[in-house]
């Protein structure tokens, strides 16, 4: 056993509202009363306690506290566990579907997304469109032509906003539609992530109803653009690795030997050899990050970490249970795996989302191995795959050349402090023009700007975050910084080329789980003084109500409300929000 005190990390109950106190704390009434039916173990089963959360169905502890028998508080808890997470969806979606076709108008970067999604319904693969298309659109046009189009985005997220368009057609609404549902969904997703990686309810739920009040994310689900739809992948694949960590480890409890009093001990033999089998949420998660890559290229920084982070929580599973070269365990028996379960399925996944592409025959570059490529040992290989290669070295060139000056971009430095927001749509009138009554003048904008107080809170929680996982050894902590630092940190290696601050929308979930991880802390340890748990649920509830209110005052400027100048004016808090 003095192995596995040795390597300990912090236990798998961080500080929260719904969490047991310690299993080394002194029993309570309604801890006995859940061992009665099996569902705490109890003190000495120490190996299964570390691989598997060694505490109820989250939620339990606030029902047994009510005066519910044991099964009746867990059965509670597991409803909860669904209807809290629904309620805050429910929320979101009433938000984002709110006048979702206004502005009556195709915004910003629309002009290219909707319209090759419309392509893509009729023809299969993205089209040309002529000068006046966008004012055709809204005047209830359809125009449409078959010359193939250039395009320097794969398909995926194209396809995605095409099913709002066949359902709704080409409108603003049907546009948006798919947008907004996938915003709604992952503030769905969000809540039961982090009810599963903090262990409770409460907080799961805060983290997706912070999601549902950040501004950014509320402006990219009402537009018709690619981030959003590569943000929901990611964040889908965080969750299928979520998953696919506790049942391998739940896999490698079950196989320890258990000492004469049922006890689980550690064994080298089992912790080094045993095989995890079948790990369906793993490649789960490769499919969903093919389609992330399939949205947006930048999910392949993604990939890479990802597949790390899997492989080095496997590497710690193996610890625990008794391995005593973990790292060359995981190499053994896990790494292969684990590469074949995400990264061929990726790739595939990312090939399969051409499908229009290869099916017709009017594709841009679809044909250029029959004409350009002379090159008889590369024969083998069907023409389609080597013009699609052709297709994907050019798109390259292009993102890595594109270094046109433009208004709204920004460095990836200020992308925390939200300082320069990207200005979607904005039209502005004199007193007495257009119908304007104000005094000062009207103004209507859609401005992509995250919640300021949320954003400048996440770079305080990003700091104890680091202090989690540097000096705690939080693997929580560890797994949201890794995720933050995986769509952030490559854009550092591109600052000369035109970049906006709307890509940090992939941040923001996990900005959102960095905030609830600090709130988690500022409620207090399991088992603290009442003086400090009020103290921490005061602080923490004036955090979350201004957070809210933040979201309130700029919501008319994120929805393109129109407003008196002045009004507009006092919402620039920043000079360079202009």
């Amino acid at each position: 056993m003095a192995r596995v005190r040795s390597s300990q990390t912090v236990s798998d109950a961080p500080p929260g509202p719904d969490l047991p106190p310690p299993a080394e704390s002194p029993a309570t009434d309604w801890q006995q009363r859940l061992r009665h039916f099996g569902h705490v173990p109890r003190r000495g089963a120490g190996v299964r306690q570390r691989l598997v959360p060694p505490f109820p169905e989250p939620g339990t502890r606030m029902w047994a506290y009510l005066g519910f028998a044991p099964r009746a508080a867990e059965r509670l808890a597991r409803a909860m566990g669904w209807i809290g997470p629904l309620l805050v969806a429910l929320l979101a979606g009433a938000l984002r579907f709110t006048r979702l076709g206004s502005p009556n108008a195709v915004i910003f970067d629309e002009t290219y997304y909707a319209k090759d999604a419309w392509s893509l319904l009729k023809a299969g693969y993205e089209t040309e469109w002529a000068d006046d298309a966008d004012e055709r659109i809204i005047a209830g046009a359809t125009p449409f032509d078959e010359a193939a189009a250039y395009v320097v985005h794969p398909p995926a997220g194209k396809w995605v906003i095409a099913l709002g368009e066949w359902m709704f057609g080409l409108t603003p609404f049907g546009w948006r539609f798919m947008v907004a549902l996938l915003g709604t969904l992952s503030v769905l997703m969000l809540c039961r992530i982090g009810r599963r990686l903090f262990r409770s309810t409460v907080l799961g739920c805060l983290a997706g109803a912070l999601l549902a009040v950040d501004g950014l994310h509320f402006v990219m689900s009402r537009t018709a653009l690619l981030d959003l739809v590569l943000m929901f992948w990611l964040l889908a694949a965080f969750g299928c690795l979520l998953v696919d960590r506790d049942r391998s480890r739940a896999r490698l409890a079950d196989a320890l030997p258990a000492s004469e009093d049922g006890v689980l001990r550690p064994d080298d033999a089992t912790g080094s050899g045993l095989g995890l089998g079948w790990r369906p949420w793993r490649i789960a998660a490769g499919v969903c990050l093919g389609l992330a890559c399939a949205t947006k290229w930048n999910g392949l920084y993604v990939l890479a970490a990802f597949g790390v982070l899997t492989v080095l929580w496997d590497a710690a599973a193996r610890r625990t249970a008794g391995a005593r070269r973990p790292y060359r365990a995981m190499l053994r028996r896990d790494a292969l795996p684990a590469f074949c379960s995400m990264v061929p399925v990726a790739v595939a996944t990312y090939v399969a989302s051409f499908a229009g592409w290869f099916a017709t025959s009017g594709g841009y570059y679809r044909d250029w191995a029959a004409h350009h490529d002379q090159d008889s040992s590369l024969s083998w290989i069907p023409e389609p795959v080597r013009s699609l290669w052709h297709y994907q070295t050019e798109v390259y060139d292009f993102h890595v050349g594109l270094t046109s000056e433009h208004s709204y971009e920004s460095n990836p430095f200020s992308w925390l402090v939200a300082a320069r927001p990207v200005t979607y749509y904005y039209t502005s009138a004199e007193p007495g023009e257009s119908g304007c009554g104000y005094a000062s003048g009207c103004a209507s904008e859609v401005l992509a700007l995250g919640t300021p107080l949320l954003w400048w809170t996440a770079c305080a929680a990003l700091v104890y975050a680091c202090y989690r996982w540097l000096l705690r050894r939080d693997w929580r902590a560890g797994a949201v910084l890794c995720a933050v630092a995986a769509g952030y940190l490559p854009w550092f290696m591109y600052q000369e080329r035109t970049i906006f601050y709307f890509y940090a929308v992939v941040l923001t979930p996990f900005l959102c789980l960095a905030v609830t991880l600090l709130i988690g802390a500022l409620l207090g340890p399991p088992g603290c003084a009442e003086r400090r748990r009020a103290v921490g649920i005061v602080a923490a509830g004036v955090l979350v109500l201004l957070i809210a209110w933040n979201f309130i005052y700029f919501y008319p400027i994120y929805t393109g409300v129109e407003l008196p100048k002045d009004a507009w004016r006092a919402r620039m808090w920043l000079d360079s929000w202009v």
